[in-house]
């Protein structure tokens, strides 16, 4: 799907406060970019934020960043915070997330989202699924160990990979998984929903959703 082009887009986004610019130049000191110590968790490919707006205004608590590479989309999260009470634990990256081991320190990530992933379909775009190995690797990289992966999705096909593909990758356990998570009591309490998820849901797809964790190697 083509995305369209927002004018102005990367100018809203250099003047917000919400967003991080040169993200490497706090890599391994994100506690003070926050300025506590709380756990930081990171949702990768945001989208236009609800999910992680949701969670943040739900658990001041913890620290939340959004990572979304297209300036067109990230910067509807920013709109969405103009007027409101300011969110002090919410910060924004406008990178791509195969660069992450740049921007943070081992063990500095808490926890990871992955919500409605563009599927790549093609066999010869495996690598570029955000739950490939060379993907999980990454991530390992940067969680802390017993850090938390969750995955949610419509897509069958890429569902069944990504179990696969973190049973097969050195560092990750499948803690649980489900095919229809808006049926499942334990595994949906608490449940926060995207956009696409809602979108989805009410035209009676089911939502699948794994959880793995970091362990040690």
């Amino acid at each position: 799907m083509r995305l369209r082009n927002v004018k102005g887009a990367r100018d809203v986004l250099a003047e917000s406060t919400y967003v991080v610019e040169e993200p490497e130049a706090h890599r391994g000191n994100w506690k003070e970019v926050f300025g506590n110590g709380n756990p930081i968790r990171m949702e990768i490919g945001m989208g236009k934020g609800r999910f992680l707006l949701e969670l943040a205004s739900l658990h001041p608590e913890i620290n939340y960043i959004g990572v979304e590479m297209y300036a067109s989309v990230l910067v509807r999260a920013v709109q969405k915070l103009e007027g409101v009470p300011e969110m002090p634990n919410v910060r924004f990256l406008n990178v791509q997330a195969e660069y992450l081991e740049n921007f943070f320190a081992p063990g500095e990530i808490d926890r990871l989202y992955l919500n409605f992933s563009d599927p790549w379909p093609k066999a010869r775009h495996a690598k570029r699924r955000l739950t490939s190995p060379v993907f999980l690797e990454r991530y390992e990289k940067i969680l802390k160990e017993g850090g938390i992966l969750e995955f949610k999705t419509d897509n069958r096909d890429l569902f069944e990979y990504s179990l696969e593909s973190v049973k097969g990758t050195r560092g990750w356990e499948l803690l649980s998984h489900t095919f229809d998570l808006h049926h499942e009591e334990d595994l949906c309490r608490g449940n926060v929903m995207t956009e696409y998820e809602q979108k989805f849901s009410e035209k009676g797809q089911p939502i699948c959703k794994l959880t793995a964790g970091c362990k040690e190697i």
